[in-house]
């Protein structure tokens, strides 16, 4: 772009787009959802009130890092109140919960365009937003979460294929779930025929009255007023350095920011249709679906069945799949692979590696492609910080500091899982790690490695994987969630790694 261009313009510009984009895909009208929204809601028990002390303990695990909303009041400035506001916060609150309502005022979300890096600057797509709601509605919403966690049975109302946004889940549990069953194929010499779907915008364009059908059959009736209170007549503006944006509409989408969000995103996507003969795991808006036989053609078959469901209640709900982004992977250790797949009549690009929650899942599952992009993304990282980290600097405790800090989370995040490489690939990581080391203290060649180890009190990467490993294990064997306990006494033997 060339020209100065001012601040408004360029707020107007990305508020533009962004009203755009928290907009339902179009789709044909369901007249069964709009007969059940419209429906009388049927009588149910209030909502349980608040009290003092349980506002006045979910104060306290706020985050006064956040940045605050519109009205600037920080989650530090609500921790300094006396105790009688305390006592009319609550009041305010449960007078909320017997009238349903939730205040258009804390509906308002100031965004702030973060670019992405590696994007053309002068492009609006180029740009993440974030929103930015009130701190007192943060509030409000943690304490009905808790309520709503109270009085509905998780088990119940998601299905355990859902990992995002759940207690005691994490990345490593869902990608845990997909190498086990991946690994039992590998082992039993079968095909394992797998699509990682790509979701379009999932969370921003989220069809309201398809979520507000769901929440009315699966929450109280009181809890699905307050919801829907809380869903719709949303507004924002976008701000650019210090100026304001017009306000416009969020007309789909789940609040970005909110606390309550991701719960109405679970309960939206919990009814995705199901197969007994393909395995789903979802985590977010990343949708993965296995599909493990001995002859290819039945596992495509079996896969292409349930993509062709799937495509149909995506259809429903308003769902966009981005099909070029989306990737079919033959796992197998034969020369074979399954034959290609279609969703909603386009083909599926066939690859031999994929990405999944930041790790490289290749065609055999030897983290071959995992470790060399580890190693690399280590490499361009050292040479950016070369500067700080080369020989002359003398500071050696900042440069140990920076390496746990900075490097360990960019080679240690999935260990867990990839840790069981063979050693000649772990080595890779190791040499990193001995010539950081060396670095750091400006240690002569005949200065041995395990020396400096034991001098820093740094672990080698064998040693960090034992130790990581062996706590993860007994996480996962004392989990209080089955699915994630069953991984410990479910995965084989595997003869390919002895």
């Amino acid at each position: 772009m060339s020209g100065y261009i001012p601040d408004k313009d360029k707020a107007s510009v990305f508020a533009t787009h962004l009203a755009h984009v928290f907009r339902p895909e179009q789709g044909h009208i369901d007249d069964d959802v709009e007969d059940f929204i419209t429906a009388p809601c049927q009588m149910s028990l209030p909502i349980r009130a608040f009290t003092p002390a349980k506002v006045k303990a979910a104060l306290t695990k706020l985050n006064t890092r956040k940045t605050p909303g519109y009205d600037l009041i920080s989650g530090q400035i609500l921790k300094r109140l006396p105790r009688k506001t305390f006592i009319l916060l609550t009041a305010v609150f449960n007078r909320m919960l017997t009238l349903s309502y939730f205040p258009v005022l804390w509906k308002y979300a100031e965004i702030i365009m973060i670019p992405k890096p590696g994007k053309p600057p002068h492009e609006p797509t180029s740009y993440r937003p974030i929103s930015l709601l009130p701190t007192i509605s943060k509030l409000f919403e943690r304490l009905l979460l808790q309520r709503l966690n109270e009085e509905h049975d998780a088990s119940t109302l998601l299905p355990s294929h859902l990992s995002g946004f759940r207690e005691s889940h994490s990345t490593i549990h869902q990608v845990h779930t997909l190498v086990n069953e991946i690994t039992m194929s590998l082992e039993e010499k079968k095909y394992c025929n797998a699509v990682f779907l790509d979701i379009s915008q999932a969370f921003d364009r989220i069809w309201h009255p398809g979520l507000l059908f769901k929440l009315k059959h699966a929450l109280t009736s009181n809890c699905y007023l307050l919801l829907k209170s809380h869903l719709v007549d949303r507004n924002f503006a976008v701000r650019h350095n210090n100026t304001l944006s017009d306000h416009y509409p969020i007309e789909a989408g789940v609040p970005q920011g909110s606390v309550l969000g991701p719960l109405q995103f679970l309960i939206f996507t919990a009814d995705i249709p199901q197969a007994g003969n393909t395995t789903t795991a979802s985590f977010a808006d990343d949708v993965t679906v296995l599909s493990v036989n001995e002859d290819p053609v039945s596992a495509t078959r079996h896969l292409q069945t349930h993509l062709n469901s799937l495509a149909e209640w995506y259809t429903r709900w308003r769902i966009k799949v981005n099909q070029a982004k989306s990737v079919q992977v033959t796992f197998t250790t034969r020369k074979n692979i399954c034959p290609p797949l279609t969703f909603n009549n386009a083909p599926i690009p066939v690859t031999t590696e994929v990405k999944y929650l930041g790790l490289h899942l290749d065609q055999r599952l030897t983290w071959n492609t995992h470790i060399q992009a580890k190693h690399r993304q280590l490499d361009v990282k050292f040479r950016q910080l070369y500067w700080f980290l080369g020989r002359n600097y003398k500071l050696s405790l900042n440069k140990l500091l920076l390496y746990k800090v900075v490097f360990k989370p960019i080679w240690s995040y999935g260990v867990q899982l990839w840790g069981c490489a063979k050693s000649t690939r772990l080595k890779i990581i190791q040499r990193f790690q001995s010539k950081f080391l060396r670095n750091t203290v400006n240690a002569p060649r005949y200065v041995n490695n395990q020396l400096l180890h034991a001098d820093l009190h740094i672990p080698s990467i064998t040693d960090e994987i034992q130790r990581v490993a062996t706590k993860y294990n007994d996480k996962t064997h004392n989990h209080a969630k089955d699915l994630i306990e069953h991984l410990y006494n479910s995965g084989p033997i595997d003869r390919r790694l002895r």
